[in-house]
């Protein structure tokens, strides 16, 4: 070793990514060509083959269904469930694949709760919703509640990332107050949005209403930087707690 091999930097060696004690990922987008996540059936198979190297036994992938956007539907959805699996079992990638919805929160998705229409659920009547990120939806705790009183159990899709939670402290603490739901996204820890995101969501995860957690898998991008969450100091504590997601197993 020369002199100044003494002052080269040493390489970072990061543990691998082991997502095992979570069992089951209930939130992705892998059903390919029908939202803003996988394009291809080539693309889906490669992101399923690399989830499920990490340890996971079932990956429930929830499409986005959002009236102006992404007009799917359970039939669309459950089509295209059919053709993934099929894919999955060719390739031998021993991972179970199902599949619901990431119902956006609009006066449209509220008339369908009203009216009792089909909707995508997963484990006991778990039903995955999200808002836009700035502002608050007028009827965000109302469609909570019509939720619950159809007998559904709404899981909020990462709260951290809405930026009205952060500057609306009274809207956070109704959904705390009425033990809602809450799912972060593993990706949220490891700074990918940013540093604001990933303080709000180790915030809110010791606040206790966290109860899921889900790659919210898109693309490969996404799982290139969820192989840095060993780094992040939350890693070790989120391992060691027990979450719903292997009640889904």
């Amino acid at each position: 070793m020369g002199f100044l091999d003494l002052f080269k930097k040493k390489p970072e060696i990061i543990e691998d990514l082991d997502l095992s004690w979570m069992q089951v990922d209930m939130h992705s987008h892998l059903i390919p060509g029908i939202d803003d996540g996988s394009k291809s059936m080539e693309e889906s198979l490669e992101l399923v083959r690399r989830l499920s190297s990490y340890g996971l036994q079932k990956i429930i992938t929830t499409p986005h269904i959002m009236s102006e956007y992404y007009r799917n539907t359970p039939e669309i959805i459950n089509m295209g469930l059919e053709d993934l699996r099929k894919a999955v079992k060719n390739e031998g990638i021993g991972v179970e694949i199902e599949a619901a919805a990431e119902y956006y929160m609009d006066e449209i998705f509220l008339d369908k709760v009203k009216n009792g229409e089909e909707l995508l659920t997963f484990g006991d009547q778990y039903i995955l919703v999200e808002t836009g990120f700035i502002n608050r939806p007028q009827m965000l705790l109302e469609t909570f509640f019509h939720l619950e009183m159809a007998g559904y159990k709404p899981v909020f899709a990462h709260p951290e990332r809405y930026q009205y939670l952060l500057s609306d402290k009274k809207t956070l603490e109704e959904i705390l107050e009425r033990k809602i739901i809450l799912q972060v996204n593993l990706l949220s820890l490891t700074g990918f949005y940013s540093k604001q995101v990933k303080d709000f969501a180790e915030d809110l995860l010791e606040r206790g209403n966290v109860q899921f957690f889900g790659t919210d898998c898109h693309n490969s991008r996404y799982l290139d930087m969820l192989e840095s969450l060993p780094k992040s100091r939350t890693y070790q504590k989120i391992r060691g707690k027990d979450w719903k997601n292997p009640s889904l197993s």
